[in-house]
């Protein structure tokens, strides 16, 4: 019936290795150097991500308000009605 998805080739002198999953450490590193470098990584980025979603939240406030603003009824309008 076929192979399976990572069996479809035999390549000849060509040697993997692999680790069983139970045998390798899922957190090796994570305290010493991955949040180090998670703080060096937002610094870096910040400035760069930041500007657009400050932009746009003002651009989306300031519709929100012209919206409200141009859905209310001017008392105005109807002052003769009374």
């Amino acid at each position: 019936m076929g192979h399976k998805f990572g069996n479809l080739a035999k390549f000849r002198g060509v040697i993997t290795y692999t680790l069983s999953p139970h045998e390798q450490k899922a957190f090796a590193g994570a305290f010493s150097k991955g949040i180090p470098n998670l703080f060096r990584r937002f610094r870096a980025k910040v400035f760069i991500v930041t500007p657009p979603f400050v932009l746009a939240y003002l651009i989306y406030s300031w519709g929100m308000s012209e919206n409200a603003k141009s859905k209310r009824k001017s008392l105005a309008d109807f002052a003769a009605d009374e």
